[in-house]
């Protein structure tokens, strides 16, 4: 399953994606970020490793984020792993006039096992979730100005 959304941000690009990179910030916007830890490389390079543990509903996630494309403030690539998903986000910020940035968040994931099942009965809830985080992002950044 692959879809792409967009969101403006009414705030300069090099204060988006600032706040977007500060990973201490991440819990400000991820409201069901329980923790985040390093695991190998260094952060936001191209193939450092970090351990997210997620609360959704009831459940932990725990995934592995992995760095595939490292090219701020243009362009992020964050490869998502974990129990039967993999997910590859690609962020994008562009430059729509000196206070406003556009987050264009193209992603595609790939599922097996009953997870499969979930997208092909839901896939409007991954999307929906994704437009949350979005829009999450956008009130917690233009509430910092």
């Amino acid at each position: 399953m692959e879809y792409s959304l967009d969101i403006e941000i009414n705030l300069p690009r090099d204060q988006v994606v600032a706040l977007f990179r500060d990973q201490e910030k991440l819990s400000k916007w991820q409201p069901g970020l329980i923790s985040i830890a390093p695991l190998s490389g260094e952060p936001e390079e191209v193939g450092a490793k970090t351990r997210l543990i997620h609360k959704m509903g009831t459940r932990k996630i725990e995934m592995v984020e992995t760095v595939e494309v490292a090219n701020l403030p243009d362009e992020m690539i964050l490869v998502y792993e974990a129990k039967g998903v993999w997910n590859r986000c690609i962020n994008r910020f562009v430059v729509l006039s000196a206070e406003q940035t556009l987050w264009n968040f193209e992603t595609e994931f790939r599922c097996n096992g009953w997870m499969r099942v979930m997208v092909f009965l839901m896939p409007g809830l991954f999307k929906k979730q994704s437009r949350a985080d979005l829009q999450h992002f956008k009130e917690f950044v233009e509430g910092t100005s």
